[in-house]
């Protein structure tokens, strides 16, 4: 009866640590269940902040971009959640790490909020400048179109005034003479019998024209290509003239007749050139044969 007892009491003793393991064991498992559920959580939470992080960089690097007066600032707050985005990947992702990181990126990011807005501001006042520089730009190139034409008008004006204001020489004759012991001067179509080439031209009127005394040079060529009479010579700035006579005559803007007698001796027959130079231009030009 005792044995029966015994063995009862044992059995229940047994049941009894069989359930007190299974409890453990159960309370165990749960336990490392929980801890596993609470690192995945950590981990998830890290990995979120993570990309937040990631995210608010990115946000940085475009504003960077747009290259505002606030750029400095910027790019010295972008640095900042660099940094702690590295702390963030080194640290073992417990509770109160992750809180304190999180507390930070939350300054961090009330800062990032203030300074997107004030950048937003600073890009639509830039977006505004530079429409009113491009509609400034447009005017001042309307400007200088105005002002080029006007310039270009006024040049064609004087160059045009100028040219009106040129003195025409017409009418230029040559005729050769024999003069008379007695001074009268016979025409001779003969080269042994001439002695005198009476050279004639003249100065039109031009009431634009600057008045005073006008001086010009006469060149008179003959068949052999000799300079008669003078034959002194100037230089009109890189051109050099040979010339026969010099005429200075007293301009009035009225039409002026000039004459000037050209003493020659011993001339061959042949075709002479007679030219007017103006200050080395050639203003006009005649030739006529001796026999």
């Amino acid at each position: 009866m005792e044995n029966q007892k015994s063995n009862s009491s044992l059995k229940a003793i047994i049941v009894v640590l069989v359930l007190l393991l299974l409890g453990s064991l159960g309370y165990m498992y749960k336990m490392s269940t929980d801890n596993q559920t609470s690192e995945n959580k950590m981990m998830s939470e890290k990995e979120k902040l993570s990309e937040e992080l990631q995210a608010s960089i990115a946000k940085y690097d475009e504003a960077i971009a747009a290259n505002t007066e606030l750029s400095d600032e910027l790019a010295a707050e972008r640095e900042k959640l660099v940094q702690l985005k590295a702390e963030l990947e080194k640290s073992q992702g417990d509770v109160a790490s992750l809180r304190k990181f999180k507390d930070s990126y939350a300054r961090l990011k009330r800062e990032m909020d203030n300074l997107m807005k004030e950048n937003d501001e600073l890009k639509k006042q830039n977006t505004v400048l530079a429409t009113q520089r491009d509609s400034t730009q447009v005017v001042l190139e309307d400007t200088r179109k105005v002002r080029d034409t006007l310039v270009a008008k006024n040049d064609n004006l004087a160059k045009t005034v100028e040219r009106g204001s040129k003195l025409s020489v017409l009418n230029l004759q040559t005729t050769a003479v024999k003069q008379r012991s007695s001074g009268k001067q016979i025409d001779t179509d003969k080269a042994s019998r001439a002695d005198v080439l009476k050279i004639s031209f003249m100065i039109a009127e031009n009431q634009i024209a600057k008045s005073g005394d006008k001086t010009y040079h006469i060149q008179v060529i003959d068949s052999k290509n000799n300079v008669l009479g003078e034959k002194k010579t100037e230089s009109f700035g890189e051109k050099t003239l040979t010339y026969s006579f010099e005429k200075t005559v007293k301009y009035e803007n009225k039409t002026v007749q000039v004459s000037q007698d050209l003493p020659v001796k011993d001339i061959e027959g042949g075709t002479f050139y007679v030219n007017i130079f103006d200050k080395g231009e050639l203003v006009s030009k005649t030739s006529f044969t001796l026999r």
